[in-house]
């Protein structure tokens, strides 16, 4: 609090003070009162009210000075009001009680929201293994059909949409565990190739019927990641490729390996580490590519582009989840591209 702040709020009892004190030195001089006399009074009251002015500006500076100081250490800002010491003032008092009340008020309406997402995203997850056991089920039954050319066509089909349902129903799952990705994933040793493996295994369907080709080199490579969410992360870049492919689709995946000199060695510092590694996987296509305006939006949430409303089908979520949980990973996700020459993603997984 300034001093400014401080007369701003004071100036009427001030202007009322000093108005009843030029009334009663006029009424003194009125009846007769010696004019020294009522100096000396007016000098006796200018300081004694200055004095009192000044120790109750003070006071109040301290006193938020104090509150300041409080809400600053605090983490959780809106438990201000319960942290707040008492003060000796009867209103002040009474404005600390209103703010606790609302504060009271305020943490009850956050954890009912709180509950209310919780059991919202359990739900979503308990419904998304639900519908995995259908799911299942109709695959069986496709395999199960008699080997003749119409069941055969009928099984491709049905196989084929059973497994894009199964991917966006996989993508609601992945939405709703991306709030707490801690809880859910866990950093271990995996070789990239494995990763791949998997990711083409659950799409390979998909990639047959739109007569992709696959290429893949220099994949032995171990880093430290989840292996499920970064199977997840390179399944929707295929299934991107698929959607917007080109005339003869092909996927290239690679592996490349940068080696930076770690400071031990920039200090001399005997150490066994004499580098650390940082393993890029390359997942390159020859599609139709993505406008150069419309790149710096492709990880926002919901966002189609011009190609997914052209083609339909696309929901928007795919590389926005995709970028989300590269940032749990600590993954660095790059993509880069060409209109009518294909797209480029870098996953760049980190030294350790």
């Amino acid at each position: 609090m300034t001093i400014s702040e401080y007369l701003s709020d004071h100036i009427r009892a001030i202007a009322a003070r000093t108005v009843f004190v030029v009334t009663a030195a006029l009424f003194l001089m009125a009846t007769g009162t010696q004019t020294g006399i009522i100096v000396i009074l007016g000098i006796f009251w200018a300081l004694l009210f200055f004095g009192m002015q000044i120790t109750d500006f003070l006071r109040c500076r301290s006193y938020l000075q104090e509150l300041e100081g409080i809400m600053d250490g605090l983490d959780k800002k809106y438990l201000f009001a319960e942290c707040a010491p008492k003060s000796r003032r009867a209103y002040e008092r009474r404005m600390m009680d209103l703010f606790r009340r609302a504060g009271r008020a305020m943490t009850t309406a956050v954890s009912d929201a709180e509950a209310s997402i919780r059991e919202y995203r359990e739900y979503v997850e308990s419904w998304v293994h639900e519908m995995k056991a259908p799911i299942t089920a109709a695959e069986l039954i496709c395999r199960n059909l008699v080997r003749e050319r119409n069941h055969q066509e009928v099984r491709r089909k049905l196989s084929l949409e059973l497994a894009q349902v199964e991917a966006h129903v996989e993508r609601v799952l992945f939405y709703a565990r991306a709030e707490n990705p801690e809880k859910d994933f866990l950093v271990w040793q995996v070789n990239l190739g494995d990763v791949v493996g998997q990711a083409i295994g659950q799409y390979r369907a998909l990639l047959m019927e739109n007569g992709i080709r696959v290429e893949m080199a220099d994949l032995e490579q171990t880093v430290f990641t989840d292996n499920k969410w970064a199977a997840f992360i390179v399944g929707q870049l295929l299934q991107n490729a698929a959607r917007y492919r080109g005339a003869e689709p092909v996927i290239m995946i690679s592996v490349e390996e940068d080696l930076r000199e770690s400071w031990h060695q920039e200090n001399e510092v005997d150490t066994a580490a004499e580098g650390k590694k940082q393993v890029r996987l390359v997942v390159r296509d020859n599609g139709i590519g993505i406008p150069a305006h419309e790149l710096p939006r492709v990880f926002d949430r919901g966002f189609t582009g011009s190609n997914g409303r052209a083609r339909g089908g696309s929901t928007g979520m795919g590389l926005y989840l995709c970028k989300k949980l590269a940032d749990s990973l600590e993954i660095d996700l790059e993509i880069a591209s060409k209109a009518g020459e294909g797209t480029t993603v870098t996953l760049t997984f980190p030294a350790k």
